[in-house]
């Protein structure tokens, strides 16, 4: 197992540092950059299979920006395929559907959506040295003061700072399970309050076997689509996510938590066959919030293929997606430094800039590879 005591994270002096951050507001002063906030995309606009521009809706007005070169989609893994349905690129049967011109049919929009499905092993803690007495209502309020005035403290902090990768099976390439410890308990994403001293682990594949969709609900874009995320519909991610727990727990059972283990709250105690496991799975499993490749690149020749090498829309002149969607399959681990390198590559692209050389870095096999977890 590989473990990391102190995450990478968007942090500068106490502040989230965001992509909106790091890229956007250093250049809003250009002179050939302009951005809008308060206005939702509702189509991109056609001659022919050439895009020429975007329509969008802002303060009740629909309004038109056209592209002298190319438009670029931006939207994520939900809205970059809603867009493109929305403007006729997709599923000629699912567009027809929605009696909606149909531009080029491209029947992969909005398919082989994939996310990291995760669940909480929480355990109470007989120490009190979590995050438990940090959410009363007081101490929030001081807390917050303190980052306020100071960006310092405990509000500073994402507290997810130590986590690991591990593979679930002997055999396995790459580790294909990571782990997340937060010292805290995590009730419904944090809406509710937690109820004692715990500490927790988030755990699930990195890459599942299941695929989702994505389709419109209507053809109001401010509706949102229809998501259907498949997940656990393969043996094989049902199997991972059970071992997920039971690695866990044999984490949570080592000496170094002796001085700090109480009983188990979730999935619980009495939670022990594999059976069991599965339900509570299915009962308590949450979204890591990294849905991804519903415009996947690949082959052009391949039907279910939205974009080419160079993020380009297939039978599409002038337009191209660059975001989590255009991976063709979701990355082992979280999304937002593989996205914005993604993003990186693909301003190269666009810009002609040449490729960097190849960098032939060897890859780690451990000497136990078939015989140990």
């Amino acid at each position: 197992m590989t473990v990391t005591d102190s995450a990478h994270v968007c942090i500068i002096t106490g502040q989230r540092w965001s992509a909106a951050c790091a890229y956007l507001h250093p250049s809003l002063s250009r002179p050939n950059l302009t951005a809008l906030n308060g206005a939702l995309a509702t189509r991109v606009l056609f001659e022919g299979t050439r895009a020429v521009g975007v329509e969008y809706e802002r303060n009740g007005n629909i309004e038109r920006a056209y592209a002298d070169k190319e438009v670029i989609l931006s939207g994520g893994a939900i809205n970059s395929p809603q867009l493109l349905l929305l403007s006729g690129v997709g599923d000629e049967k699912h567009l027809k559907s929605m009696d909606i011109p149909v531009v080029t049919h491209r029947p992969g929009v909005g398919q082989n959506l994939q996310d990291h499905l995760e669940i909480y092993v929480q355990q109470a803690c007989s120490q009190p040295i979590t995050l438990y007495r940090a959410q009363k209502p007081l101490r929030m309020l001081a807390i917050g003061i303190e980052w306020m005035l100071k960006f310092t403290g405990q509000g500073s902090s994402a507290h997810l700072h130590t986590g690991g990768f591990i593979r679930s099976a002997p055999g396995v390439l790459h580790p294909d399970v990571q782990f997340h410890f937060l010292p805290s308990q995590v009730i419904d994403h944090g809406r509710t309050s937690p109820t004692a001293e715990a500490y927790q682990v988030h755990v699930g594949p990195m890459r599942p076997t299941s695929r989702g969709w994505i389709k419109l609900n209507s053809r109001d874009p401010r509706e949102h689509p229809v998501i259907e995320a498949n997940y656990l519909t393969t043996k094989q991610d049902v199997w991972e996510v059970r071992q997920c727990v039971k690695m866990s727990r044999e984490v949570f059972a080592q000496p170094a938590f002796n001085h700090f283990r109480g009983r188990e709250i979730r999935p619980g105690p009495e939670v022990n066959s594999d059976a069991e496991i599965d339900a509570a799975v299915r009962t308590l499993a949450d979204s890591a919030y990294h849905p991804s490749c519903t415009c996947k690149m690949g082959d052009p020749e391949d039907p279910t293929t939205v974009v080419d090498p160079e993020t380009r829309v297939i039978g599409i002149e002038g337009l191209r997606v660059v975001d989590a969607s255009i991976m063709p399959s979701i990355v082992s681990g979280n999304l937002n430094a593989p996205t914005i390198m993604l993003a990186e590559k693909a301003a190269d692209i666009i810009r002609g800039l040449a490729p960097l050389p190849p960098c032939h870095v060897p890859v780690y096999s451990p000497p136990t590879l078939e015989t140990q977890r």
